[in-house]
């Protein structure tokens, strides 16, 4: 009984090892392919059709609406605020920020900034938070076509996290592309935390490997491009397309990861995205600069929402 268990036990082991060799040898030549596909495009230099450079003397008069979702963020949106205001160099845009009215002391830090600065339009939500960041989208959504109907029309919506650092160009950048592209993002660059160098680490390797050779690649054979959600822009007219598809409502609020559908929906519907390796006149990468989690069980949480949104749900 004991010699059968065994040899039984064995069989198994033999055909699960079979199971993950055959796996990894798929994940190794699907990342073989995507690595010579890389350099080819990188020969190619194709992105230099696109944009590679961006100048002074490349600003618009399109008008811009940028999209800023906040539930607890007291304690950073002000800082947010002040230095986007501070460092964007575009003639006319306006940054739409959602709060929660359970989240007083977010409402208060936003109403600080919005009563010296105009650009700023403070937002508060009739439901009590915090729901999805797709929820708190829309609710921007609805505000900014209740301004537009007695003022300009925003060429384009981009989206920001309360954590982000914005470069100064990054709309100079968005202005020049949409319109030949119908969703355009900038590369993420996690900011690393030195307390915390391994799991803050991580975020940096993984979005170095996404946005610096996994997205080039989609958007140079015409793939679908998945939004990070930060640092990207969204032509209005494919908005407002999917927003009538949807009963009104552009981002999915039953979604965990809504900037990654939003991406394959614009996808879905014929239009074109492209990740901009963009410099400015300085030569430094026009990207986006944010903090993500810096402890194990927060950047647990975080990346089990990302696989289940994407992997599951998606």
């Amino acid at each position: 009984m004991v010699t059968g268990l065994v040899t039984g036990l064995d069989g198994v082991a033999r055909e699960a090892m079979l199971f993950a060799g055959v796996g990894f040898l798929i994940g190794g030549i699907d990342d073989l392919v995507v690595d010579l596909l890389y350099f080819v495009r990188r020969g190619w230099r194709r992105e230099r059709a696109t944009a590679d450079h961006v100048g002074a003397s490349d600003a618009q008069s399109r008008r811009i609406a940028v999209f800023v979702p906040a539930w607890d963020e007291a304690g950073v949106i002000g800082a947010m605020l002040t230095a986007a205001l501070d460092r964007i160099d575009h003639p006319d845009y306006q940054i739409y920020v959602g709060t929660y009215p359970n989240d007083r002391a977010t409402i208060d830090a936003v109403a600080a900034i919005a009563e010296r600065d105009a650009r700023v339009r403070l937002v508060i939500g009739t439901r009590p938070g915090p729901t999805t960041k797709a929820d708190c989208l829309n609710t921007l959504w609805h505000a900014l076509a209740r301004d537009e109907s007695a003022g300009p029309r925003a060429a384009f919506v981009v989206l920001h996290d309360a954590e982000d650092v914005v470069h100064p160009h990054e709309l100079r950048v968005f202005d020049r592309l949409i319109g030949a592209y119908a969703a355009v993002q900038l590369p993420v660059r996690p900011l690393v935390d030195r307390d915390a160098p391994l799991v803050s680490g991580h975020y940096a390797d993984e979005f170095a490997e996404a946005h610096a050779k996994q997205l080039v690649v989609r958007a140079g054979l015409g793939a679908a491009l998945p939004l990070a959600g930060v640092g990207c822009a969204i032509e209005r007219s494919m908005l407002d397309a999917i927003a009538e598809a949807r009963g009104g409502d552009p981002f999915d609020a039953a979604s965990l990861t809504e900037d990654y559908e939003l991406g394959l929906a614009i996808a879905a519907r014929g239009g074109r995205g492209v990740l901009a390796r963009v410099r400015s006149d300085d030569g430094t990468l026009v990207a986006v600069r944010a903090y993500f989690p810096a402890t194990l069980t927060a950047a647990v949480r975080q990346k089990a929402r990302w696989m289940t949104g994407i992997a599951l749900a998606g």
